[in-house]
């Protein structure tokens, strides 16, 4: 008779076990408004350990100019609610949501927590799905005709004496343009996913650079800072090329005809941070990071909370489309990428967080 396999205790969670789970930040706050504890996403937030985080006067870790915003968390008794505060967090500009709950329990104590502002899950997904589509449907109309202007060139251009021609071929020229621009958007519309595993990340960070530097670097200098201990990602290699050569070519670009012009790409393992990807319920580690670097100008402001939309560029001859694909590419390999410009340094960062190949 075979033996009963054994059972196994499954123990509640206990408080402090799902505070820890969750995936906005959680601070405890004392009645002299000094922070006593910090989550692991609080971690993330503020950019710096828990360790770091407590003992730390409320308002330096929240440097929240609205005096009005400010009387009310100095109340201790007082119950908020706030959405889309503009906050600087470890030198970024964030728009989050916070609430800060008073503890009856505990007078003068409260729980705060804070999360990036975004629309609700419906709008997101709306968004997302007429950005993947609208493209695409674009596309598929204008493609057809197309093909039926460049034959018409085609069959014009035999007929043209010689010195008319240029014009024929201008056409078909032209008309060859805009189906690199189509493919483009079609492939920023697909909903095909690449399959991804564990790939040597240095490796193709090298062959991207590799690309770029065949292409040509107009005398910009391109930097390597790699960890060499880093372990194998999970992704796909092409596609992380892929976006690979946009962000230097970008970055090259935008340094182009500047002084002691750079691009450094740098990768790291981020200890003690760890960024949540949620996507079918589930919540993802993406400890590795691999920042592109440039000392150019920067983003104009008016766009750069857009510049991962479709058709949004800051270059005169832009088509829109690369940091949109760029994105989705990343986020079909269950990454995320975000754009950060350092005004005191005058440096411009692209960050891509990846997950560990298991």
């Amino acid at each position: 008779m075979a033996s009963a396999e054994p059972e196994i205790a499954v123990e509640r969670p206990d408080a402090q076990a799902q505070i820890a789970g969750l995936i906005f930040a959680v601070i405890l706050i004392d009645k002299d408004l000094l922070v006593t504890e910090a989550n692991h996403a609080a971690e993330v937030m503020f950019g710096r350990s828990a360790k770091r985080i407590v003992g730390t006067q409320l308002f330096d870790l929240l440097p929240i100019a609205e005096r009005r915003m400010r009387e009310r968390l100095a109340s201790v008794d007082e119950q908020l609610i706030a959405r889309g505060i503009s906050l600087s967090l470890d030198g970024i500009a964030r728009t989050v949501n916070l609430t800060a709950s008073p503890l009856p329990s505990h007078p003068g104590w409260r729980v705060l927590t804070l999360s990036d502002a975004k629309p609700s899950d419906s709008e997101v997904e709306e968004l997302a799905d007429a950005e993947l589509r609208a493209p695409a449907i674009l596309a598929h109309e204008i493609k057809n005709p197309l093909s039926a202007i460049r034959g018409a060139g085609q069959l014009i251009a035999r007929k043209l004496e010689e010195k008319d021609r240029p014009l024929a071929r201008m056409i078909s020229d032209e008309v060859d343009r805009i189906a690199r621009l189509i493919d483009r958007m079609q492939q920023l519309g697909s909903r095909n996913v690449e399959p991804v595993g564990p790939i040597n990340l240095h490796e193709v960070v090298r062959s991207a650079l590799a690309s770029v530097r065949a292409a040509g670097t107009n005398g910009v200098e391109l930097i390597e800072e790699f960890d060499p201990s880093l372990p194998q990602v999970l992704a796909n290699a092409d596609a992380l090329e892929q976006v690979l050569i946009n962000l230097v070519s970008n970055a090259r670009d935008a340094v182009d005809g500047h002084d002691d012009a750079q691009v450094r790409v740098k990768t790291r393992f981020v200890s003690g941070l760890v960024f949540n990807a949620i996507r079918f319920g589930k919540s993802i580690r993406l400890p590795i990071e691999v920042t592109v670097t440039d000392n150019g100008p920067g983003i104009d402001p008016a766009i750069r909370g857009h510049i991962f939309e479709p058709f949004v560029t800051g270059k005169k001859t832009g088509q829109g489309l690369g940091l949109a694909l760029v994105r989705k590419l990343v986020k079909d390999m269950d990454g995320r990428i975000h754009h950060e410009r350092d005004e005191k340094l005058g440096l411009t960062h692209f960050r891509i967080h990846l997950p560990v190949a298991r």
